[in-house]
């Protein structure tokens, strides 16, 4: 049965011009991961969420043939539509994305997932510059790829892991010139669709499974205990790392800054399927935004473990992340790394101070005296460290869209620093290379106006054989660049051991199997 029905259509198109019509079926023999493959030549991105305590979050989503590519380098904005015309603009690439996004109006349908279609992708830490224009641009620009890559989609598959079901997923496009008969067409026209998604869905085989199957997952663990990371080469030395970290400590001396979050870039050649990659990150590395955007010049394999900021039905959140160990070998060294954090007077201090920067961005755009901190200082645990976390939220202004809250807090202060615009401007003169997608942001503007957005960190970014993956730290008065270094590494062992299982047990691309 397809809902919603007919007659309801007609009511929403009174007021919308963008309506959603699903059709449900079963998934006991579906994983994400099966649909994604037997999906592969239309799919365009691939979502998920694990909440705390492991439990996979309710849905995870499946981006099916876009109808419209944005991507931007400066302020040179490309449209790519589905038909394959082309277009450019010079133009505030922001604002581009934001008029394209306002044309699409869809209801908030009870029952229906919080996300059914909109513009989905990342935008890298440089977006900011399209805003603050009187921020440098950093001199050395290593990876040839857009500042932003979005794409806007209308046909779903959405997974349900509660009741254990396959959403399919399509919009009926509205026009003011619609009769109930062109309506009715329409309607008959999206019904289609959803036939023939089904029918692919149930009649296609899953592509046969590479070396994977040979193995269990303990001995892929045994394999890469201690994860190799000397194929790995830095953009800078330890020696140089060192120099930056005294630099850094120099502008906090003298008042310039508080605190400012500074990074390095690990790269490696590479022929292991990005997909691949994403497998095995989502086992071994659960968090709150897992995803896989295969873009073209770049693929992003990710597991963030923090919101930028979210919005929904008008509830401004963000989530600060500051304060970090390693996870213990066992549950009782845990639990002494835990109070050892949460007594540690420099990691308690970034973290106050990263919560202040937070308040002050949600309050930019949520109504007077609405902000609020709820769960102050608790830990949250992911596969290698833990963090402290705290949760602050505002109600925001009605004059105001998702647009500005999310401007509002970008890039967060938990990958710049204190005061945001300053350590904007140090990072730009001492790191040795532009950052590109890291610390950015991956998110996505759904039809019904809401947004929701992570930092682009615990990050694999693809490019032409190569993979990058970029790790830092906050640094304070009293850092030490040795345990930044540290830090920095640890942050970056999850991605390194989920690169390496995939390499060791997937066929490379392009290999074909005897």
């Amino acid at each position: 049965m397809l809902e919603p029905t007919f007659q309801e259509v007609q009511h929403y198109a009174s007021t919308h011009n963008f309506i959603p019509i699903r059709l449900t079926l079963l998934a006991d023999q579906e994983t994400p991961i099966s649909l994604y493959q037997k999906c592969t030549e239309q799919a365009a991105f691939l979502l998920e969420s694990v909440e705390g305590g492991g439990r996979w979050s309710r849905y995870s989503f499946i981006g099916l043939r876009p109808f419209l590519r944005v991507e931007a380098i400066d302020q040179q904005v490309t449209l790519l539509k589905e038909s394959g015309e082309r277009e450019q603009y010079n133009r505030n690439p922001m604002e581009v994305l934001r008029e394209l996004c306002q044309q699409y109006r869809a209801p908030s349908i009870a029952e229906f997932p919080p996300l059914t279609g909109g513009a989905i992708g990342y935008l890298g830490y440089n977006t900011l510059r399209y805003v603050e224009t009187q921020l440098p641009k950093h001199q050395n620009q290593p990876l040839d790829i857009p500042d932003m890559h979005v794409v806007f989609v209308d046909e779903m598959l959405v997974y349900d892991h509660a009741k254990q079901e396959i959403q399919c997923m399509v919009h009926i496009r509205v026009s003011e010139e619609d009769t109930e008969k062109s309506l009715q067409i329409k309607y008959a026209k999206a019904s289609a669709r959803l036939v023939a998604l089904r029918d692919h869905i149930l009649h296609t085989p899953i592509p046969k499974d590479t070396r994977l199957q040979q193995y269990q997952l303990s001995q892929l663990d045994e394999a890469v205990k201690k994860p190799e990371t000397s194929s790995l080469q830095s953009n800078m030395s330890l020696s140089e790392y060192k120099t930056m970290i005294a630099k850094a400590k120099d502008y906090i001396a003298s008042g310039d800054i508080f605190q400012v979050v500074l990074s390095q870039r690990m790269t490696m050649k590479t022929d292991v399927d990005p997909f691949a990659v994403y497998r095995m990150l989502r086992t071994t590395n659960p968090s709150p935004y897992l995803y896989y955007l295969p873009f073209g010049s770049a693929t992003l394999v990710g597991a963030s473990p923090e919101v930028l900021v979210k919005v929904q039905n008008k509830k401004v959140e963000v989530r600060p992340i500051a304060g970090t160990r390693k996870r213990g070998a066992t549950i009782e060294e845990d639990l002494a790394l835990e109070q050892e954090l949460l007594a540690d007077p420099k990691e308690l201090a970034e973290h106050h101070m990263l919560v202040d920067l937070a308040r002050n961005d949600v309050g930019r755009v949520s109504k007077y005296g609405t902000v609020k901190v709820e769960n102050p200082l608790h830990v949250d645990r992911y596969s290698h460290v833990m963090h402290i976390v705290s949760d602050v939220s505002g109600e925001m202004r009605e004059d105001l869209d998702c647009f500005d809250a999310l401007l509002a807090a970008f890039p967060a202060g938990t990958v710049s620093g204190a005061p945001k615009l300053r350590a904007m401007e140090i990072i730009a003169e001492l790191e040795q290379d532009a950052r590109h997608t890291y610390a950015g942001s991956i998110c996505y503007f759904s039809f019904t106006g809401n947004l929701d957005s992570c930092i682009t960190i615990r990050t694999l970014l693809f490019t032409q054989n190569h993979v990058h993956i970029q790790a830092g730290g906050g640094i304070v008065a009293d850092s030490v660049a040795e345990l930044e270094y540290q830090e920095a590494m640890n942050k970056a062992a999850a991605m390194v051991k989920a690169l390496e299982k995939a390499e060791l047990h997937f066929q490379p691309k392009g290999v074909a199997l005897c």
